[in-house]
């Protein structure tokens, strides 16, 4: 009931007109919508007087309250439930006629009931009766609107608090990530350097210990500088979107130029399908099927030459687009987990963990989604979808 957000408030405009309209169609010169509290009677809206409160045991519709159909009293005077209630004794009225209807919820809880009354005896039509009771049904109505509207409300204002938070968090991770990067990469700069002058002295390449020690370490820090840049890359992703509408065919035909030297040494066939032409920023999914292509190459069974398919299908208002392969595969169990950032299923495969982590992290920008399923046969499909136009692109 409080949930209703009703007790102690000035009439609702749609309250007020349906209190009206039941005296109206009964005919009499007063009704209340009356909500039953464990204490009290509470008057939400009425007709013909003012609303007041007044406690349980005085009220008529506490009186009837578990009856879950219409109750019409022509005298109330003459009826045992009645004839001693202040409101008909002179006390706090002379209420004659009484009619309600119960104010059920869809849980099956009545909460009150809709009530009109006269100070002279009278009868309703069976009409009448119908009318108030679809009336009363209407009141929940009401109640339950301003309950679901008031509660998508609260809802709304707890997205758009978590969307901000997100976003500050966001932007605090590029922050974050960029004041890391620039004081990690000085030093690795250094190394590197170092280790390549260090590498080039008479000494160190005379010595096949010394050489190859000199030659981990710097291997070492230039791995460390790329995961740093793939660190930075990862924080900066979703931003700031810079929508065109992008051909996914010139994007992979992209990806498999700057490809081309990897499928030549794994002899790669890639098969692409029709693809679409989709509101998106272009550089970011070029990042996402680069991933999705490398990792397909990447992840191939040891001796069978890597074959991987692009297609893409119309699923109403969104593009899935999916890329296939006949690789080692990827368990059920791990499906979920390889999107998490430095997640690594495969360990003898070599891999920073940050690429499919930023692939989720630029196709959940755009508003779609990214998965993986399972192949007919050997290998995976990793499929990711996006909206098939925004209102920005639509205008």
């Amino acid at each position: 009931m409080a949930g209703y957000d009703v007790l102690g408030r000035a009439p609702q405009r749609e309250l007020q007109a349906l209190v009206d309209i039941a005296a109206q169609v009964c005919a009499v010169p007063r009704a209340a919508i009356n909500i039953i509290t464990s204490t009290q009677q509470q008057q939400i809206a009425t007709t013909g007087f003012a609303p007041s409160i007044c406690a349980r045991e005085d009220s008529m519709c506490a009186a009837v309250l578990d009856h879950t159909d219409r109750v019409v009293v022509p005298d109330a005077s003459l009826d045992a439930r009645f004839h001693g209630n202040p409101f008909v004794t002179g006390v706090l009225g002379t209420v004659r006629f009484y009619a309600s209807a119960p104010l059920t919820t869809p849980d099956g809880v009545i909460i009150g009931r809709l009530c009109v009354f006269d100070s002279a005896p009278r009868e309703l039509v069976e009409a009448q009766e119908d009318a108030l009771v679809a009336i009363a049904e209407r009141v929940v109505d009401v109640l339950e609107l301003r309950l679901r509207t008031r509660e998508l409300e609260d809802s709304l204002a707890a997205l758009t608090q978590a969307r901000d938070e997100l976003h500050r968090s966001n932007e605090a991770l590029s922050v974050f990530a960029g004041q890391v990067s620039h004081d990690l990469r000085t030093p690795l700069t250094a190394i590197m350097a170092s280790t390549e002058m260090l590498g080039q002295r008479p000494a160190v390449a005379g010595d096949e210990w010394s050489e190859r020690l000199v030659a981990t370490a710097h291997r070492s820090a230039t791995r460390m500088a790329g995961m740093i840049e793939q660190i930075l890359s990862h924080a900066k992703v979703g931003a700031e979107l810079h929508r065109t509408d992008t051909d996914l065919r010139v994007v992979l035909a992209s990806v498999l130029e700057d490809l081309a030297p990897t499928l030549e040494a794994r002899s790669a066939s890639v098969v692409a399908g029709e693809l679409p032409t989709l509101p998106a920023d272009e550089q970011q999914l070029y990042s996402v099927l680069l991933n999705l292509v490398s990792n397909a190459v990447k992840y191939a069974r040891p001796g069978v030459a890597p074959v991987i398919e692009v297609s893409a299908e119309r699923r109403g208002e969104r593009w899935r687009c999916a890329v296939q392969d006949n690789g080692i595969g990827i368990s059920a169990a791990d499906r979920d987990r390889v999107f998490g950032l430095f997640s690594r299923v495969e360990t003898s495969v070599e891999g920073s963990g940050i690429g499919l982590a930023t692939a989720r992290r630029i196709v959940e920008a755009h508003g779609g989604a990214i998965g993986v399923s399972s192949a007919e046969g050997p290998g995976t499909i990793v499929w990711f979808e996006l909206p098939a136009e925004t209102s920005a692109l639509r205008g």
